[in-house]
C-alpha cells in the first residue's frame, strides 16, 4: 500500500472533549471511501478478534464451522475470504493485511477439449466448472501471467485510478471530515458556517491538534464507524475523555 501513516489536523472542543472536524488530505479521504468498497466478510475478519459489534460475527462463525457436507467448499472461501479491490496497493496502508487482499487466484482452468475453437474463449477459477460451449469439465490448468511489478492490468483498474494518482479523490483539495465521517470540501466559508450552526460564541474553547493515523487507529476507526456518530472523538480522544 501507499503509506503506513496519515496526518490529520483536528479542531477540538476542550470543554466537551469532542472533535468538531478534521482537516484532511486526499490520503485520509481515500482510506475512508475504501471502507465503503470493503466486502462485509473482510470487515468481519478484521474486527472479529476485536469484539465485533452485532450479529454478523456469529453469521461469519457459522460459515467457518460448517463442513463440506453442508456448504460447497469452493463457496466457503468466497464468503470467508472475499476479494479486495485490485488497486488496494495504491491506497493508505491503514488496515491489517488479510490473505484475501491478493485478488488474483494462483491458478485458472480451461476446457481441455480441442474439438471446438470456442472452448478456448472460456476460463474458470474452479476446476469443477463446466465449459459453456461443450459441457466438459474445465480441469486443464494454466497460469495467469501477472503484469510487471505485480501491478494490476489496465482492465482490472478503474479509469479514475489509472489516470495519474491512485485512489478515489483528486489530490488538489483539502477536505473537512466531520466527527460522524461526513466529508465535504474544506473552505473558510464552510468552517465559519459550521461554527455558526454549532452556535459557537467563544473561540478560545477550541484547540488544534495534529494526529497521525496508523494501522492501530485504522482498526479503531473501522469499528465505531459501524455504529457511532462520534468516530473521530472515539479514536483520538477516547482515553482522554475517560480520564476527564
Amino acid at each position: 500500500m501507499a503509506t503506513d501513516k496519515v496526518s490529520l489536523k483536528l479542531l477540538v472542543d476542550k470543554s466537551s472533549q469532542t472533535v468538531l472536524f478534521a482537516e484532511a488530505g486526499k490520503d485520509f479521504v481515500d482510506f475512508l471511501f475504501y471502507i465503503l468498497a470493503l466486502p462485509v466478510g473482510m470487515v468481519i475478519r478484521l474486527l472479529v478478534k476485536t469484539r465485533m459489534v452485532g450479529s454478523l460475527g456469529n453469521l461469519y462463525g457459522s460459515v467457518e464451522k460448517l463442513n463440506d457436507v453442508y456448504i460447497k467448499s469452493s463457496m466457503k472461501d468466497v464468503l470467508l475470504k472475499p476479494k479486495a479491490l485490485a488497486f488496494v496497493s495504491q491506497l493508505p496502508c491503514l488496515l491489517p493485511k488479510t490473505s484475501s487482499l491478493d485478488s488474483t487466484p494462483k491458478s485458472y482452468y480451461e476446457c481441455p477439449s480441442c474439438e471446438y475453437d470456442n472452448c478456448w474463449n472460456y476460463a474458470a477459477g474452479d476446476c469443477s466448472a463446466i465449459c459453456p460451449h461443450c459441457r466438459n469439465s474445465m480441469n486443464h490448468i494454466f497460469t495467469l501471467v501477472k503484469s510487471p511489478a505485480g501491478k494490476p492490468t489496465a482492465a482490472a483498474v478503474p479509469a479514475a485510478v489509472s489516470n495519474g494518482e491512485g485512489g478515489f479523490m483528486q489530490g488538489v483539495v483539502t477536505y473537512m471530515v466531520m466527527d460522524d465521517l461526513e466529508v465535504k470540501p474544506m473552505s473558510t466559508i464552510s468552517s465559519i458556517t459550521l461554527l455558526n450552526e454549532l452556535n459557537v460564541k467563544e473561540i478560545g474553547h477550541f484547540e488544534e491538534m495534529v494526529v497521525s493515523l496508523g494501522m492501530d487507529e485504522g482498526i479503531k476507526l473501522l469499528r465505531p464507524s459501524l455504529h457511532s456518530k462520534k468516530v473521530l472523538t472515539n479514536v483520538f480522544l477516547g482515553e482522554k475523555r475517560a480520564r476527564s
